[in-house]
């Protein structure tokens, strides 16, 4: 914006902003002359290029799309962690990839086609995607007999609802160094294992085994039928240390907004509590893959102890 200064009437640029009005011989100009210069410094740097909203976005390796490609994975009976149909699909055509897709035991979520086209980087999708598991899931009897083959007691950690690919993949890594013989995800509600879970956990979600389960309330009874010991980790347990976490054992990490559900912790057997220092911190829990990490390492160093 061009203002007129009060000595010779001259025509002189502000660089202080409409806030200022008037500027007064050499300190107009040297003002005027540092803001040529900056300007012509801008002009002279590189520009980084900028992703169109509309470009595709880099395809994922796992994603499989088209009707026939995805009708054959699902029908393979390798693992499929996700299903994308495209809203307005016809109902039946629908219904029949959701159908495929429950007896794979994949999730379905339905995505604006545009999505679609932007994920498949192609608009010959035909209003379908899936994505691949990226590792190979196992059952929970798979991971007790684990234990059993290498003659140690069940040690297994069970995700209710962790959300957050990153933290799901920090709990894997600090349960594979602390002796658990897998982990346990829920089929919905709670992140898969996607590339980014690997990629933070280590590589420690291709070391340890994977069961993914339809409801994580049942496998809890079924695990308790075996004798194994089922704990949570919940604001208002016990000390962690007042426990004895030495024989068979399950640990129960809830989601990070809620924590573990109501119903969840009525079927566990104990619930474990972390202390933090005197009230007044402004913060009132620790991280999920924090807290999980502290805990199975008590673990870990009470079952050490005990063979010790």
């Amino acid at each position: 914006m061009l203002y007129f200064t009060l000595d010779h009437h001259k025509q002189t640029e502000s660089c202080a902003g409409a806030g200022t009005v008037l500027r007064f011989g050499r300190a107009a100009h040297a003002c005027i002359q540092r803001k040529e210069n900056n300007s012509m410094e801008e002009k002279n740097q590189p520009r980084r290029p900028r992703r169109s909203p509309e470009e595709p976005q880099q395809k994922s390796e796992s994603l499989v799309y088209g009707k026939n490609p995805v009708t054959e994975l699902l029908k393979s009976g390798s693992g499929v962690d996700t299903v994308l149909i495209a809203e307005g699909m016809a109902p039946a055509v629908a219904a029949y990839y959701t159908a495929l897709a429950k007896e794979a035991g994949a999730t379905v979520k339905r995505v604006h086609p545009n999505k679609l086209r932007l994920m498949t980087g192609t608009e010959s999708h035909q209003g379908v995607a899936a994505f691949a598991s990226e590792i190979e899931y196992v059952t929970v009897d798979d991971l007790m007999a684990a234990a059993k083959a290498k003659g140690e007691v069940p040690f297994l950690v069970l995700s209710d609802g962790i959300e957050d690919p990153h933290n799901l993949g920090a709990v894997m890594r600090s349960a594979l160094l602390c002796g658990a013989h897998g982990i346990v995800i829920p089929k919905r509600g709670g992140a898969s294992v996607t590339p980014t879970v690997i990629k933070s956990s280590a590589g420690a979600a291709e070391r340890l085994p994977v069961a993914r389960v339809a409801n994580i309330g049942e496998t809890i009874r079924r695990l308790k039928e075996q004798g194994v010991f089922v704990y949570c980790a919940d604001m208002d347990g016990v000390s962690l240390r007042k426990n004895n976490l030495t024989g068979p054992i399950a640990l129960v990490l809830g989601s990070e907004g809620s924590g573990v559900s109501q119903l969840v912790k009525k079927l566990c057997d104990g619930v474990v509590r972390l202390d933090m220092a005197a009230p007044g911190t402004g913060v009132d829990s620790y991280n999920v893959s924090v807290a999980a990490g502290i805990i199975l390492y008590e673990i870990q160093s009470q079952r050490g102890a005990q063979q010790g």
